[in-house]
């Protein structure tokens, strides 16, 4: 009998046929119809996600002291967001590695939400709690109250925005609303990890079982799948996105785990700030990238990387058959100093070297708005 916790919609996705298996201490959908149907359908039309297992945190009080908490915990920069805006960021460590990469949604100088991934937000909420101040900073995990889903694809806009009856196309990238539906408060933004247009719908647990419901009927015609973790990841290593456990850790730092691009200058310092721009500015030893196969295979996480003289180089962090590309993609720890677009390397899949290149470009163009 698994032990694993259950989002709200777990019987409704036994009752759609889903596979199910364990992910981050939780029992979820992997695939539905299969894995490249729901990510096609997803590149080409839409998938709604169950996203009910990321954590929701809020860090409530004082606007300068919430503020000041936030930036000496973070590599990126909060004072730069605007109400209503979602920013992509890291809660570091001690020691510059990730509690975990996370969004924060600031809704007013004295509110903000943090939402962290499933198997980190209680190690999140710890470590919030560990160096918050005396006074005028609260900080809640409100998790367990919160319900959330995400619909993603080039034609999201569109099903959701006939599904409200309403506009939705001022929302911009990164930033997100507050709506009535049916009497309640639903938090929507235009924000997602499959590289594509869409948004994550954050609502009560009631509604949240009844938007997917009805967003699953009223958007059938475009071409809506139910989607599960096996398309989430297809699509996420398209998009070159990072996953806590693979691309991150609590040892890599921002620079090192290919992120180093939300890493800022601040007026506050922050966990290892001074290593952490230096690496920055000066370069590191290893670091993340992507790659492509250039022959038959499908790589997965920690096989070796060689150099086309056979010469190890780094590991796979991450790898997949790509259902766009039709070829084996992945992303791996490589040294800098061979990091180079089109740079000829070799994957060893099963002791067998699999010939590939680096791939510094992006792998889909996607349909996500460019503010």
């Amino acid at each position: 009998m698994s032990q694993d916790k259950k989002t709200p919609l777990y019987e409704t996705h036994r009752s759609l046929g889903a596979k199910m298996i364990p992910f981050g201490g939780w029992d979820m959908p992997v695939q539905y119809s299969g894995i490249i149907a729901e990510h096609n359908a997803t590149r080409e039309a839409a998938g709604l996600f169950d996203v009910s297992h990321m954590g929701e945190i809020f860090v409530t009080g004082n606007p300068k002291a919430v503020l000041d908490f936030l930036e000496s915990l973070t590599c990126n920069s909060v004072a730069s967001l605007s109400d209503f805006q979602v920013q992509y960021n890291a809660v570091l460590n001690e020691n510059g590695g990730l509690v975990d990469d996370v969004t924060i949604y600031k809704f007013s100088p004295e509110k903000y939400m943090i939402c962290s991934n499933a198997s980190n937000y209680e190690a999140v909420t710890a470590h919030l709690l560990k160096h918050l101040p005396k006074s005028d900073v609260r900080v809640e995990d409100q998790s367990l109250n919160w319900h959330q889903i995400a619909l993603q694809g080039p034609k999201a806009n569109e099903i959701f925005s006939k599904f409200l009856g309403r506009e939705l196309d001022s929302i911009q990238y990164y930033h997100f609303v507050i709506l009535d539906y049916q009497g309640e408060e639903i938090i929507v933004s235009r924000t997602g990890y499959t590289g594509e247009d869409g948004f994550e719908i954050y609502s009560s647990i009631p509604l949240g079982l009844k938007l997917w419901n009805e967003l699953l009927e009223s958007g059938k015609s475009y071409g809506l799948l139910p989607c599960g973790l096996g398309a989430r990841d297809t699509l996420r290593i398209e998009a070159k996105y990072p996953l806590y456990g693979h691309e991150l850790n609590d040892r890599w730092t921002p620079v090192e785990s290919g992120i180093g691009w939300i890493v800022k200058e601040k007026e506050n310092s922050y966990f290892s700030s001074e290593k952490i721009l230096s690496q920055k500015k000066n370069g590191v030893s290893s670091k993340i990238v992507a790659f492509a196969l250039t022959e038959a295979g499908v790589p997965r996480e920690n096989f070796r990387v060689l150099d086309s003289q056979g010469n190890e180089i780094g590991k796979t962090t991450s790898g997949t058959f790509s259902p766009s590309l039709k070829k084996g993609i992945g992303l791996a720890l490589i040294k800098t100093e061979k990091i180079k677009d089109g740079e000829p390397i070799q994957i060893e899949i099963r002791e067998q070297p699999k010939q590939a290149i680096i791939t510094t470009k992006p792998f889909i163009p996607g349909s996500i708005r460019k503010n």
